[in-house]
């Protein structure tokens, strides 16, 4: 089998609502980039890259379509089914870009389903869990606001709430945190996601004020050094997730004893064979770990829970998915959709799902 074209869609995904807030940004609308192997077979896989935004990390919208643009050449005629040697024909044409790579190893993972007739969960292990417990984020918003969201999706049935802090004072974080904290019955965690927002100070004294609440910190803090020195300072487990981007920085973090739990995004990785690796990294050293990603549509949303299931669930802290927070799908009827605080696994083989490719208007970028 040989991929005979590569079509690269860009695609806008507003916010419901109007705006998604957070320490660094706040967003009204998301640039996802849509890739869709084509291949001599009659086979079609699709894989997808959405940064949050450009200031959220290095990663940018615009910046996965130009290294898309160095990569796509060097695969036509390249055999979709052998992932490794698809690696190395993309490293060998660009350094770096790994979130942009994320996208084609998607479509890789969804085309070898195809041709299997297997779901990519059933290929990468098996599911531990269907359908897949999912989290909700509760972006930055006044101490009011956040508890009447918290009560609601409680009501729904998610069993873990992140809320977004940063931005704003820290009497403004701290009141969000305990008037949350206040409403959730047991059983129910909550995770204080600053996204690299405080200073190593500031998240002393916040761990220092809510030191009686049950809850977790993720990132924190900009740097994994600012979050290292944390050690023996705050009271508080810590997720990493932005330093958490690859192989080699989980296995740092494990070395150095400096996270409690990973949150990981699929794209940010560099896809579902890294995301395959850290997982089986993590179930050896008893780590706990989310399946996310920073935002997309249902060819994010399907890679998240297929992985996302195989992941044994005493160390699973459950998926994120962007679906609550857009309007369409790009399948209909497969698209992973929340319910009762859980995502069903899209049942056919490969991602699952049959997009309705004429919502994307024409290519940005076409190979083959």
């Amino acid at each position: 089998m040989r991929i005979t074209s590569i079509h690269v869609y860009r695609h806008e995904l507003p916010v419901l609502g109007g705006t998604f807030r957070l320490a660094s940004a706040a967003l009204s609308s998301l640039d996802t980039s849509i890739v869709q192997l084509v291949t001599e077979a009659g086979l079609v896989g699709y894989g997808e890259v959405c940064p949050l935004g450009a200031v959220y990390q290095p990663q940018h919208a615009r910046g996965a379509r130009a290294a898309l643009q160095e990569i796509a050449p060097g695969l036509i005629g390249q055999n979709p089914l052998q992932h490794e040697q698809i690696r190395a024909v993309m490293d060998r044409a660009l350094n770096g870009g790994g979130y942009a790579k994320a996208a084609v190893n998607m479509a890789c993972w969804d085309i070898l389903g195809k041709a299997t007739g297997l779901r990519v969960c059933d290929l990468l292990g098996g599911p531990f869990q269907e359908p897949v417990p999912a989290y909700y984020s509760i972006d930055v918003m006044s101490p009011e606001q956040a508890v009447e969201r918290a009560r609601e999706k409680v009501a729904e049935g998610f069993r873990r709430l992140q809320l977004k802090v940063g931005g704003r004072t820290l009497e403004e974080d701290v009141a969000s945190i305990r008037k949350v904290a206040e409403v959730l019955e047991p059983g129910i965690d909550l995770v204080v996601d600053a996204n690299r927002g405080w200073t190593c100070r500031e998240t002393v004294l916040v761990s220092l004020r809510c030191r009686d609440l049950p809850l977790v910190f993720e990132q924190p803090c900009n740097s994994y050094e600012e979050i290292q020195g944390l050690k023996g300072r705050i009271v508080h487990p810590v997720f990493l997730d932005e330093a958490a981007d690859s192989l080699m920085a989980v296995l740092r973090s494990m070395a150095d004893r400096v996270a409690d739990g990973l949150s990981l995004k699929c794209t940010r990785v560099g896809g579902l064979s890294a995301m395959r690796t850290i997982r089986d990294v993590c179930r050896s050293s008893a780590l706990p770990m989310t399946c996310d990603d920073s935002w997309g549509g249902d060819i994010v949303a399907a890679a998240c829970v297929h992985i996302g299931s195989t992941v044994e669930p005493r160390l699973f802290e459950g998926t994120w998915i962007a679906a609550p927070y857009i309007q369409d799908h790009y399948d209909p009827v497969n698209g992973p959709r929340i319910r009762n605080g859980s995502i069903a696994i899209p049942q056919g083989p490969g991602l699952g799902l049959e997009p309705d490719v004429t919502q994307w208007g024409a290519p940005a970028m076409s190979f083959g």
